[in-house]
């Protein structure tokens, strides 16, 4: 096996190493330079696009179809998009493997997933007028610049909100590039525009100029920190600059008089010029490097390297790794480089290999991590193997030591050797796989339809499993030719039993394709009635989504439902739905009332529920504004009970009403106070209040109150308008359909003692002791003694004696006196 330094290059004081990924990678009569290029991050899937500037050779009706193609690294084709909108300007790809497609227009369709579907949205900004000239990407967005060196940016894709950034200065753009937000001091991109000798720098607010004079720039990349910016001038130097562009940190003269291609950051700390098939690799103060190719080449640069794409080749250039260089440089005495040897003279079965171990015990900790670190950092399975037997070695030698790095690395690379196969094409580098995540590398293998890979290392990884099994049974629906019946059960036996499953977005996918019956039956298993109500309205089960409501008990959910049947179904279909399912129609009762009567009069009558219609009419006869409205309303109410003699009783009291309101406009108009609204009781009460006897009893007798009722009216109403003098009149009355000892109570609780003590006498149906107690309430004790002496009741006379004072006392000793002498 070859030594990891035999790929290694010197540029300058540190080493690059470029890596043979793939070989064979696309067609050979592919014709890479007739196509643009563009890479996603974390070594993603490869965006192609014929380059309609370019003349290329017509090879029958295949050459004159357009399409985007999607290939992996390794050149799999994932994906291919047929195209036909308007000239391409721009292809570029987010962190999530979100391919955005930008025409001359302004137009931008962003392609989630690798899929087909896409999501169009419009720069504007006079992006249709002025034209699109180019744009730049970041991980989250985008910037475009426009004809008039207008620039647009797009700061999300989720919600796109194109905005215009400060105006630019006239001239043509020789160059330009972005400063992501995540790397300016404001939290907002920047725009670099090299235009005639020096660069300008755009945000939101302001345009500034850098004050540079070794323009024009031909080229202009910033770094992936953000930190240094590197220049193409038209004498062929490379400047590398600080991006606040204080500082020069180096200078580098190609000597080649045709400009490069392409200029971009291998890293943070090397830039790559590219010609066809010429790469110049140009490290720290202005050292460099060169490699050639057989075949043009397209770079593809990412966060802590650079992949060199040719028609046969993909290869990754990148500084080699400080674990890396530590283990294998040549000479090295770092104890991880005698660790390794210790392993390889273990492994000859040489004593050697304990002398080494001697040798490093002291940083033998130390060693173990760099060698568990040098491995995540080798595509080589060999020297992975061979770098983790040695930590395993020195780990065997410590008496103690946390093992959890070793095992985490030893996960990491079987995942990442898996999904490295020329198969699957995701040639992740170990820093790239932890910045990308292992849950984000999950949706890279269901989105290239990888389903058992994904679904074996995430078991491996112990991540859920649910969106993989979802995303398949999406894609099921989509592409299959099976009958739905056939689908279904294929979905439903692989899914039976699986936590977590949203089977609500595999019958969305299948309501999208137009297969509603599917829908309909997927839903069926979907556990979440709040999932499942909205989508069985849209394929048109509104019966069964309304019961699935219903079964929820949720009755936010069911009013929901009930107002979408509202608005689909006529009125007479909605109340045949609702009227079988009682809690349906009690929710809308209980609505309606407060926010739409005239629909519960309507439900009412489609029910025939004549009570409760004539009940709501008197509500609103009650609620009305004037005497007319109010008659209406009765009216209404009765001529819907009067069909019918069951309901005798309740027209009878509604034609009361009506003849109350006519009593009591009268009363109104001739009495000018307000009576609408007030009871037959009220009503008489109100007028004896006011001295219209007459006028009550006239009431009376229209309404055939009963005399008690009457009685028992004008007793209160009397009091209540402290009128003793009627009151001591109706106490030498001879008969009173109420009694007298309502007037005693009613009287006395008003407080007149005197007037309440004339019908004392009158209540002959109590006895001796209610009267006297009566008597002393009234505060007349020496009445309540002769009540006493004439029942011949000596106990109650000896108590009174003890409630009296003065006369009184002296009154009831006579009586005492008296009741004695009798015996």
């Amino acid at each position: 096996m070859s030594k990891p330094t035999a790929d290694w290059e010197r540029v300058g004081d540190r080493f690059y190493r470029k890596t043979q990924l793939y070989t064979s990678v696309f067609d050979p009569d592919l014709e890479l330079e007739n196509y643009v290029v563009t890479g996603a991050p974390y070594s993603g899937a490869v965006a192609l696009y014929r380059d309609e500037g370019k003349i290329y050779a017509y090879r029958g009706t295949q050459a004159a179809k357009f399409t985007i193609d999607i290939h992996s690294c390794a050149g799999k084709l994932i994906r291919q998009i047929s195209w036909d909108k308007g000239r391409i300007k721009a292809l570029g790809w987010s962190d999530d493997e979100r391919l955005l497609v930008v025409t001359d227009d302004g137009t931008v369709r962003s392609y989630a997933d690798l899929q087909g579907d896409f999501t169009p949205f419009s720069l504007g900004h006079g992006a249709e007028q002025h034209g699109v000239q180019g744009c730049k990407f970041w991980s989250t967005g985008f910037v475009a610049l426009l004809g008039d060196n207008s620039i647009v940016a797009v700061t999300r894709y989720d919600e796109p909100r194109p905005q215009l950034l400060a105006s630019a200065p006239a001239g043509e753009v020789m160059s330009w590039t972005v400063i992501p937000p995540e790397h300016t001091s404001s939290r907002s991109v920047e725009v670099l525009l090299a235009i005639g000798k020096t660069v300008y720098v755009i945000d939101a607010a302001e345009c500034e100029d850098r004050g540079l004079e070794a323009g024009p720039f031909r080229h202009i990349s910033v770094s992936p920190n953000g930190k240094f910016i590197a220049l193409y001038t038209e004498d062929s130097k490379v400047w590398v600059i600080s991006s606040d562009f204080q500082d020069r940190l180096s200078e580098y003269e190609s000597k080649v008089k045709t400009p490069p291609k392409d200029l971009q950051w291998c890293g943070n700390n090397a830039v790559v010029l590219a010609w066809e098939d010429e790469l110049h690799l140009i490290g720290p103060n202005g050292a460099a490097s060169k490699f050639y190719y057989d075949s043009f080449m397209h770079l593809l640069p990412d966060i802590d390297g650079i992949r060199v794409l040719t028609g046969d080749t993909c290869d990754f250039l990148q500084k080699v790794p400080d674990p890396t260089e530590e283990v294998f440089r040549l000479g090295s005495t770092s104890p991880a480089s005698v660790l390794l040897d210790a392993l390889q003279q273990l492994e000859k079965k040489s004593p050697k290999a304990d002398d080494d171990i001697q040798l490093i015990k002291a940083n033998l900790d130390e060693a173990i991590d760099v060698c568990v670190s040098a491995a995540g950092q080798e595509y080589s399975i060999h020297w992975q193997k061979q770098l983790l037997k040695a930590a395993s070695f020195g780990k065997s030698v410590l008496d103690l030591y946390n093992s959890d790095d070793f095992v985490h690395m030893t996960e990491a690379l079987r995942v990442l050797n898996a999904v490295r196969f020329y198969e699957v094409g995701l040639p992740l580098s170990h820093d790239q796989y932890i910045r990308l995540t292992p849950e984000r590398l999950m949706q890279r293998l269901v989105n290239r339809k990888e389903y058992l890979l994904a679904l074996k290392v995430s078991e491996y990884l112990h991540l859920p499993v649910d969106r993989i099994y979802v995303h398949w049974a999406r894609q099921k629906v989509r592409s299959s030719s099976t009958d739905e019946d056939g689908i279904c059960r294929e979905i439903i036996r692989k899914l039976d039993g699986k936590r977590g499953i949203s089977f609500e977005e595999i019958a969305r996918a299948a309501f999208d394709e137009g297969r509603g019956k599917l829908a309909t039956e997927l839903l069926e298993h979907e556990p979440r009635a709040g999932k499942q109500v909205p989508l069985l309205l849209s394929v048109g089960e509104e019966s069964i989504a309304l019961d699935k409501a219903i079964e929820s008990g949720d009755t936010d959910l069911v009013f929901y439902v009930l107002l979408n049947l509202k608005k689909k179904i006529p009125l007479s279909s909605f109340f045949r739905t609702i009227n079988t399912r009682p809690v349906a129609t009690a929710i809308v009762e209980s609505s309606a009332i407060d926010q739409d009567r005239e629909l519960l009069k309507d439900l009412y009558y489609q029910d025939d529920r004549r009570i409760d219609g004539s009940n709501l009419l008197l509500s609103e006869a009650l609620a009305a504004p004037d005497m007319t409205a109010a008659t209406d309303k009765l009216k209404m109410a009765a001529k819907l009970l009067r069909d019918s003699k069951e309901f005798a009783p309740q027209v009878a009291a509604l034609e009361d009403a009506q003849k109350l309101l006519r009593f009591q406009e009268v009363f109104e108009k001739d009495l000018t106070e307000r009576f609408v609204g007030l009871s037959v009781n009220e009503t008489m009460s109100k007028l004896i209040k006011m001295g219209n006897m007459k006028r009550a009893q006239k009431v009376q007798t229209e309404f055939k109150v009963p005399d008690k009722t009457y009685w028992w009216v004008r007793l209160r109403a009397l009091v209540s308008r402290r009128d003793w003098r009627e009151l001591e009149e109706l106490s030498k009355g001879r008969k009173s359909p109420i009694g007298w000892e309502p007037f005693y109570n009613e009287i006395l609780g008003a407080g007149n003692t005197k007037i309440a003590s004339l019908y004392i006498p009158k209540c002959t149906t109590l006895t001796v002791g209610e009267r006297i107690e009566m008597w002393v309430k009234c505060g007349m004790v020496t009445k309540a003694g002769e009540e006493a002496l004439k029942a011949k009741d000596r106990g109650a006379l000896e108590e009174l004696r003890k409630q009296a004072s003065g006369n009184a006392q002296l009154d009831i000793d006579r009586m005492i006196a008296q009741l004695q002498k009798g015996r």
